[in-house]
Parts: C-alpha cells; sequence; structure tokens
C-alpha cells in the first residue's frame, strides 16, 4: 500500500495528478484477482487515517492500494479524471455530491444487505439515497448546534429570542463584544444560516408524493421563507446585531474562543480550537424562534463511493461494501477528523469516551440531510448573496425574489 500525499498545486489540475502517479512508478491497474491494484481518491486526513487498513486489506488480498490525498477540489478533480478513464476505483466524499456524480455518470450503486443497512443510522442511509438506490457506505454524520460558553451563559437558550437577550446583556456587561457569533461573511454563508431559516418557516426544495426532492418547487421567496428572513433581517444589522457580516468563516470560532461571545453556531470540527483555549462548553440544539417549528440543520453525511470507470469494479466493491463498515475503521476515521461515526457500532464505542457524540445527534434530531440532487447546485450562490444582503439590512421580499428568479433560471437551463 503506498500513500501519495498530492499537493495543493498538484490537485489543480488532473493531468497533474496523473504524471504524479506515473512518475511515482504505481503499477498500471489491472483487473486480474487476485493481483492487480485499487487505487483511492480522500483528502488530507482521511487518507492518512486509511493509510494502515488499505494497507492490510492490499496484503489479504494479493494487490497493491494505493491511497491518493488530494488537497483540494476533490470532486471536480474526480469527474474529470473518471471522464477522461484516469480516475481512481474508489472516492471518499460528502453525500451531496451524489447527484452530481451520479449525473456525471462517475459512481455506481452499492448493494447492502438488511443487516448491513440496520447497522448505520438511519439519517446516514437516508442521505446517500437517490432515485430509490443507495450510492455509498456512509462512515461520519455531522451538523451545526449551538454551542456556548458556560462560564457565560450557564443555562441553554429555550428559543433565539432568549439567546439575544443574553447575548445583549453581556455585551452590556462587557463581558463580550457580540452577541452571537454565526458566520456570514460579506458573501454569505447557507449552511450555517439554515437553522435558522428552517426554524422562521423558510425552505428551500419541496418533496415529491415518495419523500424525494422536488426540484420544480424551489421556496426561497416561498411565504415562509419570507416570513423567516424577516425574523433574520431582525437579527442583522439593521435590528439586533445578533447576526452580522463581519463574522465570516475566517473569524467565527476564534471569536467565541477568545471570548467575544458567549454562543457559537458550529460543528463537531470546532471543538479542538474550543478545547485548546481552555472553553468550558455545552452543546445544544440550535434553538426556535419563540412559537416557531424545531430549527433544523443540514446533516451531512460523508461516505465512501464505487467509481463507474475503475479499473478494479469487483475489489472496489468488496473494499466499499464490506471493508469500509468496519468499526475500527470507522472509529479511526473519526479520531483523524472528529464527526460522530454512520456505523452504529463506532458510534457507540466512541461515545463511551466522548460525551459530545450524542449531544451532536440530538442537536441533528430535526436535522435534513442536505439535498443530494444536482440541482442543489444553483442554490448556493443566490441564496448566499441573498442572505448576506438581508442581514446587512437589505429588502426581504425583492432580494428573496431576485435570488429565487436567478435559481430557477440555472436549473432550467
Amino acid at each position: 500500500m503506498r500513500i501519495r500525499m498530492t499537493g495543493v498545486l498538484a490537485a489543480l489540475t488532473v493531468s497533474a495528478l496523473v504524471a504524479t502517479g506515473c512518475s511515482s512508478g504505481s503499477p498500471e491497474p489491472d483487473s486480474t484477482q487476485p493481483g492487480g491494484s485499487l487505487l483511492i481518491w480522500a483528502d488530507d486526513q482521511r487518507a492518512a487515517a486509511l493509510a494502515p487498513f488499505a494497507e492490510a486489506f492490499g496484503q489479504e488480498n494479493g494487490v497493491t492500494v494505493t491511497v491518493e490525498a488530494i488537497s483540494q477540489d476533490l470532486q471536480t478533480n474526480f469527474v474529470t479524471a473518471s471522464q477522461a478513464g484516469t480516475g481512481p476505483d474508489i472516492v471518499i466524499g460528502a453525500h451531496d455530491w451524489i447527484g452530481n456524480l451520479v449525473q456525471n455518470g462517475t459512481i455506481d450503486p452499492v448493494h447492502l444487505t438488511a443487516e448491513q443497512e440496520a447497522a448505520f443510522a438511519e439519517v446516514a442511509l437516508q442521505a446517500v439515497s437517490f432515485d430509490g438506490q443507495t450510492y455509498g457506505v456512509p462512515y461520519a454524520i455531522e451538523n451545526v448546534a449551538l454551542i456556548r460558553n458556560t462560564d457565560l451563559a450557564p443555562n441553554a437558550p429555550a428559543t433565539i429570542e432568549e439567546l439575544v437577550a443574553t447575548g445583549q446583556a453581556l455585551v452590556a456587561e462587557g463581558k463580550v463584544t457580540n452577541i452571537l457569533s454565526l458566520q456570514v461573511g460579506q458573501n454569505g454563508d447557507t449552511y450555517h444560516i439554515y437553522p435558522l431559516f428552517t426554524a422562521g418557516g423558510g425552505y428551500l426544495f419541496g418533496k415529491q408524493a415518495n419523500g424525494a426532492w422536488n426540484p420544480e418547487d424551489v421556496g426561497v421567496n416561498s411565504p415562509g421563507s419570507v416570513a423567516a428572513f424577516t425574523k433574520i433581517r431582525d437579527l442583522g444589522e439593521a435590528g439586533s446585531g445578533a447576526l452580522t457580516r463581519s463574522i465570516s468563516g475566517d473569524n467565527a470560532i476564534p471569536t467565541f474562543t477568545s471570548g467575544g461571545a458567549a454562543f457559537l453556531v458550529s460543528g463537531p470540527w470546532a471543538i479542538a480550537d474550543i478545547k485548546k483555549a481552555g472553553i468550558n462548553y455545552e452543546i445544544s440544539p440550535v434553538p426556535p424562534f419563540a412559537g416557531g417549528p424545531p430549527a433544523s440543520p443540514f446533516v451531512g453525511v460523508q461516505a465512501f463511493f464505487v467509481a463507474s470507470k475503475g479499473k478494479n469494479k469487483a475489489l472496489a466493491v468488496e473494499f466499499v461494501t464490506n471493508y469500509a463498515a468496519k468499526p475500527e475503521i470507522q472509529k479511526a476515521l473519526y479520531e483523524a477528523n472528529p464527526r460522530p461515526p454512520a456505523l452504529k457500532a463506532a458510534l457507540e464505542e466512541v461515545a463511551a469516551t466522548d460525551p459530545d457524540i450524542d449531544k451532536w445527534f440530538a442537536a441533528g434530531e430535526n436535522g435534513t440531510p442536505m439535498p443530494n440532487i444536482p440541482q442543489m447546485a444553483a442554490i448556493w450562490d443566490p441564496f448566499n448573496k441573498a442572505s448576506a444582503a438581508i442581514v446587512g439590512g437589505a429588502d426581504v421580499q425583492s432580494t428573496l425574489d431576485a435570488a429565487q428568479e436567478t435559481i430557477v433560471e440555472a436549473i432550467g437551463s
């Protein structure tokens, strides 16, 4: 087994990746069993964690397994390389890639037994389902929650209004500088503002009768979404100031860890920095608006996918459907990048030593798997810009009307 760390510049072009593979002396893929080779693409952290298990799999099956770390643009590079016939046999990535990958003919469905399916958290299987088929083996689950500094805010707020009141009191006392740290930035952030959007009654896509997303029902300027963004505007720079474009992905977590805010909306990736800063913290669901429905954060799932044009398909299927579902692999991936495991056995083992695990699941109980349909790509930029503008004080109806028009046109084109 080899693990090849491909740098940022090399990851920019598929040709550079291919050249790196050829110059390394890696054997050409061979479909013969046993023997041949298996190529896996992952990001840096997951590639390193997967390395010893890939080595063991290679030894057990008499093959050479290469784990290649792609530093950026993994999804784009995978699609391009697959279509050129130079891609990997397996790729590791997010479940919301599925619609795009299927549309481009780059991944195959996987077939799990009822016993195998029962071993995973239900939301994880739901996330990797598309058009009635399962398109990946999940290994991690993530969602945002409300993280609070318990020295400043001992009790979890029951509503957004209570959170704002507590934050305002702390600002008035000079104990913090911000009511809330939720990244918006100058260009907006759909992922982080989504719990407030749903708590206010908004929606992005409707559902079909079978529960699948309906890309023909875009709800960005629906009455519920307008009502939600009216509440969000009241939290923004023209209102209480709980939301501000000055809080971005660069400083949202540092604002919290430096004591600048008692409340942070973020995910498991924030915990290492919080612990390093010595902050006493607690995790709870993002609260609802008073009298409103529960906040529903996006739930993201990481998964193993079988490449449609891989050179060693049978071995890739074996690795993804059986080997990747071993508790020790899912636990190792958790340790490398602490998202709760999707496999129940691994989840229980990790939860025994990490008290945060159950809290993340509770915070995501009302969550929604991020839409994995290809039309979701049309949402991000217009919705990002609309949310930033509204946080800055823009008119809600006209801003959402413009975003809706842009999205519908992109989906129809």
